[in-house]
């Protein structure tokens, strides 16, 4: 079944609060998928450095001492701040790759969540109150941020098989469905380069995604060519650096809703998730319509 939430801020002042609004809106949808959860977070860039949030079964272990051993490993500053069983390393932009790279061989059981200049990926198993606590997502502050709550359906309940999926940079994903063409997909994206963690589906729409933007395409004409290239039931929200994208299947069978006024634009599987959002009382609120790409982006809004 599972449970969506999204929140693109137009209003800097709603800033400092994205975090503790987005985890509200998803501990609402918490009876559509107790399994697991995860919200992505879009923080400000600052122009000089980038994040890669890293994920570990023992944190202990793996988080000691990775910072001292990536500085020596690139020459380079680096820093890692640990939360809980995730920890964001900041580099310098230019060496991302790189330090990719380096977690790898240093810590080669360690899973990358994200990596970007503004994102940062928290995933675990468990129920999203419990997930927001553990990593103290109430507190941060963003630009932008989607969320989900699974109800496992396509593979195992397991950290890596949470949403969101992400696959390139500042890129992320969150669905709400089931598509049944994706082990034909995924073997394409294989054949063009792309690898992929598991063995979920939703990560094959994160992959598509992210294949078709590296054509050249924004995150709108992406998703216009799903819902040719795609094939089942499905909602996505979708996150890039700047960007906010949803759309649903041509049948829309998935519940969604969703909100905007001067200040915001909102997205939830139920309108539950919105009654606490600041001015939703006058909020244009509408059902997205199927087949149809919504898409707003700071960078086009500037």
């Amino acid at each position: 079944m599972c449970g969506i939430v999204g929140l693109f801020l137009k209003d800097k002042a709603l800033e400092p609060k994205l975090g503790a609004l987005l985890s509200s809106m998803l501990v609402t949808m918490t009876d559509r998928g107790p399994d697991s959860a995860g919200i992505a977070i879009y923080g400000n860039d600052n122009g000089n450095t980038a994040k890669i949030t890293i994920q570990s079964a023992d944190p202990t272990k793996d988080f000691d001492g990775l910072e001292y051993e990536l500085r020596r490993s690139l020459d380079a500053p680096v820093s890692v701040a640990v939360k809980s069983t995730h920890a964001v390393v900041t580099l310098a932009k230019n060496r991302l790759d790189e330090g990719r790279a380096a977690i790898a061989a240093l810590r080669p059981h360690v899973r990358v969540m994200s990596s970007g200049d503004a994102i940062e990926i928290y995933k675990e198993t468990g129920l999203p109150k419990d997930v927001i606590s553990r990593f103290g997502v109430a507190a941060m502050s963003g630009t932008h941020g989607i969320g989900h709550t699974r109800m496992a359906t396509e593979s195992a309940v397991t950290t890596l098989g949470a949403h969101p999926f992400s696959t390139g940079s500042d890129q992320c994903l969150v669905h709400n469905g089931s598509l049944s063409n994706h082990n034909n997909l995924r073997r394409e994206l294989v054949r063009e380069g792309m690898t992929f963690e598991t063995q979920n589906d939703s990560e094959v729409a994160a992959a598509y995604l992210t294949a078709e933007m590296a054509r050249g395409k924004d995150l709108g004409e992406a998703l216009t060519g799903a819902l040719s290239d795609l094939d089942g039931f499905f909602t996505f929200v979708v996150g890039t650096k700047s960007g906010f994208g949803v759309v649903r299947d041509p049948i829309a069978c998935k519940p969604a809703v969703m909100a905007e006024t001067d200040q915001y634009v909102a997205f939830g599987s139920e309108y539950r998730a919105l009654v606490n959002l600041p001015g939703i009382e006058n909020a244009r609120i509408w059902e997205p319509e199927p087949a149809t790409v919504y898409f707003w982006d700071h960078e086009k809004a500037a």
